[in-house]
């Protein structure tokens, strides 16, 4: 049986594209994308993929995004880039079954506000020797659910967020997809 996700964004969505390319469509498919941000890049993505999205007012649509992901028959969400707290209707309507990923080695530089630029700059502000991907299960907590897969690089040498964030990206770009089914076991 095929199992079907829906991915949130907040941004470029270049994650969210990469997923859609590697996934084993026999196995996942990506029911639709959402977007809490009207010009986020992840909704050129989504056309050109032909992926349905919704962007949505994050405040005061949850409930109708809640009720229309149990309607599609979604088995899991995939975060990838989404930058609000997921609600806790949407944790209890998906025990176990909301994936994130983050840019660095959780606990370290985890929690409100610990996202992209922002992370590598703490990285290299601390004089971090290496940095890396950690993939876990979301539940109430910012950064705190199961991880489920962390993988570390070397980062000496490297003088700047952005040389990080290129070494980071190609890290979730190898194994975001790969965790996603081995997680959901498809």
């Amino acid at each position: 049986m095929v199992k079907s996700v829906a991915i949130f964004a907040s941004g470029s969505g270049s994650n969210a594209e990469n997923i859609i390319h590697l996934l084993h469509p026999e196995k996942l498919r990506v029911a639709k994308i959402y977007t809490n941000k009207s010009s986020a890049g992840v909704i050129e993505r989504a056309k050109r993929l032909e992926v349905p999205f919704r962007v949505f007012n994050a405040s005061s649509e949850n409930e109708d995004i809640l009720q229309e992901l149990l309607d599609l028959q979604i088995d899991a969400i995939v975060l990838a880039g989404y930058l609000r707290k997921i609600p806790e209707s949407w944790i209890q309507a998906f025990p176990q079954n909301i994936i994130n990923i983050h840019p660095s080695l959780l606990p370290k530089y985890g929690g409100k506000g610990m996202y992209g630029d922002f992370v590598h700059q703490a990285v290299l502000k601390n004089q971090e020797s290496e940095t890396g991907i950690t993939i876990r299960r979301v539940n109430a907590e910012y950064d705190k659910g199961e991880i489920l897969f962390q993988k570390s690089i070397s980062i000496v040498g490297l003088k700047s967020a952005h040389e990080i964030a290129e070494q980071i990206h190609q890290l979730e770009y190898s194994h975001y997809p790969e965790v996603i089914l081995k997680t959901l076991n498809a």
